[in-house]
């Protein structure tokens, strides 16, 4: 039996379900996807990311006798070359959106594939209601699984010890620049393992359910990024947080949120359409104003938490989850622009992009998807940062400008620009007025369902 083990977002040797289901001769291998690369800016921060995660991939399969071949090129162009050694199959972990399935379909067309589901807890296809058809709101979806989250642990994945390298070349490796991208410094928390940030994470979990929704304090796991590229499985996450001395209240909200994440990834898989379609079937007539659209983007509306808060996420590419909830009921919401530029301007800058549950959030958001917010819950974005920043620090250390403005004014429609030695931008709409407009247009478009 000769076999590929494909990484792609599973960059781990622990708990790896196709190193467990592999046999024989191996030839591990990841392909830097021209397909995927080729679409992205030089300076994306997410290369540099994965560059450093497959170089210790490598290492890692090194200590167990194997090793990784690295190539730059197109899936189709490195199958078609790897076809005359006379493999017998492909072992990869699937992926639901669009590209991955069809991408995935070419490969099976050159050599059989085996997938398997390593980078969530649930086989979405084995789970439904008793009458057969798909969960669509989470509340019962999660119930329905207490059989996995009141269990203490989860069954993690042997590697067999008798696996053989395949004689191969595995010194040839890309370099960043021969890629066409420009190495990025990275935020503090990608430097770490996933075991460091679960230990930092242990020290602050006791007021994880607050403490998750004030801007400014880094009180969540920082797991998203390791996750999204399988430096950890979900069930590991799972394990080591059930593990953990906290109190059993916020243990359990953590698993329930990382249960989110499974959630809309079942969504997909049984609604592939919600990748590009509303999944509840409305049509809005968006306004789709590119000049306010582009407003957004740069963090120029004229309002500052939405201001700091895409303005940060262009710096960084990570983005708080209550300030994500903001800023596109704010673009859906206020300015009436379709989720779908939203959530593909995310998908360009995003470190934890993973498009399930990016078009979950942005479906969610826009009222438009599964268990989605009722249309008339718009978020009020002065009287967010008022809650979750009352001194504006998040908002100030963004905007450096707005340091030395009262904390009120900046939690006031319009304060800012009430001071005349701010040069800032005009609000681009009534949050009033505009909130006004959206209720109607979603109540017209709901009454035509």
């Amino acid at each position: 039996m000769k076999q590929i083990l494909w990484f792609r977002r599973d960059l781990r040797v622990n708990d790896s379900e196709i190193l467990a289901n592999a046999k024989d001769e191996v030839l591990p291998i990841f392909i830097f996807d021209k397909d995927i690369l080729e679409k992205l800016s030089k300076d994306d921060k997410r290369v540099t990311f994965i560059y450093q995660s497959v170089l210790k991939l490598k290492k890692e399969l090194k200590d167990i006798g194997l090793d990784l071949a690295i190539f730059y090129s197109t899936p189709v162009e490195v199958f078609k070359s790897l076809q005359k050694d006379g493999f017998d199959e492909v072992l990869a972990s699937i992926d639901y959106e669009q590209y991955s399935i069809r991408r995935d379909n070419q490969i099976e067309q050159i050599v059989s594939m085996r997938r398997f589901l390593d980078s969530f807890i649930l086989k979405p296809h084995t789970h439904t209601k008793k009458d057969k058809t798909p969960y669509k709101v989470f509340t019962p979806f999660y119930k329905s699984l207490n059989y996995i989250w009141e269990s203490e642990a989860l069954q993690e994945f042997e590697t067999p010890k008798n696996l053989k390298k395949i004689e191969f070349d595995y010194e040839t490796i890309p370099t960043l620049e021969e890629m066409g991208f420009e190495k990025q410094g990275l935020p503090e928390f990608l430097n770490k393992s996933a075991d460091e940030l679960i230990f930092d994470f242990s020290q602050k979990i006791s007021d994880y359910q607050e403490a998750r929704d004030v801007f400014y304090k880094d009180g969540t796991s920082n797991l998203a990024v390791h996750l999204r590229f399988g430096l950890i499985s979900p069930r590991q996450v799972f394990n080591k947080i059930k593990k953990l001395r906290a109190p059993q209240g916020q243990k359990d909200f953590y698993i329930r949120e990382l249960f989110w994440r499974e959630f809309y990834n079942y969504i997909l898989f049984h609604f592939p359409k919600s990748e590009t379609q509303n999944f509840n079937g409305i049509k809005i007539n968006w306004r789709n104003d590119e000049n306010e659209f582009k407003a957004w983007c740069e963090g120029n509306t004229g309002v500052p938490i939405i201001d700091a808060s895409m303005r940060y996420f262009n710096q960084t590419g990570t983005m708080h989850n209550r300030l994500r909830m903001i800023v596109s009921s704010y673009l859906t919401k206020n300015l009436l622009i379709d989720w779908k530029w939203g959530e593909r301007y995310f998908a360009s800058k995003l470190l934890d992009y993973e498009a399930s549950s990016n078009i979950g959030s942005w479906q969610w958001a826009a009222s438009t998807g599964a268990d989605s917010v009722p249309y008339f819950r718009i978020f009020n974005p002065y009287l967010q940062s008022a809650k979750f920043d009352k001194e504006a620090i998040f908002i100030k250390k963004v905007i450096p400008q707005l340091k030395d403005i009262e904390n009120k004014l900046i939690h006031t429609e319009g304060g800012v620009q009430s001071n005349l030695f701010v040069d800032y931008p005009l609000s681009i709409v009534s949050i009033s007025y505009s909130r006004d407009r959206a209720i109607k247009e979603f109540k017209r478009a709901n009454s035509k369902e």
